[in-house]
């Protein structure tokens, strides 16, 4: 089922193909649908086409944990801590450290 919204949203698209918050926001419309495939893929095409745009891996890692993927999740933390880190960006890289510290520590998925 697609949302008015989504469909606003695929229309930006076509105008603006390489715009990350665009594809963002697809994903996070996914997911106020609960259809999760369809937002995985959109987080998914995140981080392969925008890799350094920081807010896709808490709500991927979230969206792991929803899925009950949880070693999937930790990672996912740990890359966006990374990429948050690089980025100079202080507030991601605690917002994702707090989530990956809920989940546990290296030790229990490594």
């Amino acid at each position: 089922m697609d949302s008015p919204r989504l469909k606003q949203l695929f229309g930006f698209q076509e105008s603006m193909p390489n715009d990350a918050f665009i594809v963002f926001a697809i994903a996070k419309e996914y997911e106020s649908l609960q259809n999760w495939d369809k937002a995985l893929e959109y987080y998914l095409k995140l981080t392969k086409e925008h890799t350094d745009y920081v807010g896709t891996y808490y709500h991927l890692g979230k969206l792991y944990e929803r899925l009950d993927q949880i070693p999937t999740a930790f990672q996912t933390y740990k890359t966006g801590m990374q990429i948050a880190k690089a980025a100079g960006d202080q507030h991601a890289l605690s917002e994702l450290a707090g989530a990956k510290l809920e989940l546990g520590d290296d030790d229990d998925f490594e």
